[in-house]
C-alpha cells in the first residue's frame, strides 16, 4: 500500500514567487536599514550623566628573583 503526495502546479508557482518576494524585499529593507541606521563598531559611549573612572593600572609582569637563578 503506497502513500501518494500530489502537489499542485500553482503552490510550486505560488511557493516560488513568494521566496522571491521575501528576498527582494528583505534585500531592500536591509539595504535602507543600512543607510539609516550604520553599524558602529568600539566601545560604546558612557550613558549621560555617568563618571567616567579610569581603571587601575595592571601589575607589573612576574619576573624570577636575581638572587635564586643561580641556587
Amino acid at each position: 500500500m503506497g502513500l501518494v503526495v500530489v502537489i499542485s502546479l500553482p503552490l510550486i508557482f505560488f511557493c516560488i514567487l513568494l521566496g522571491v518576494g521575501c528576498y527582494f524585499l528583505g534585500r531592500a529593507r536591509g539595504r535602507q536599514d543600512l543607510r539609516t541606521n550604520p553599524q558602529i563598531y568600539g566601545v560604546p559611549a558612557p550613558p549621560p550623566g555617568a563618571t567616567t573612572s579610569f581603571p587601575s593600572p595592571p601589575p607589573p609582569p612576574h619576573t624570577k628573583p636575581d638572587n635564586l637563578a643561580n641556587v
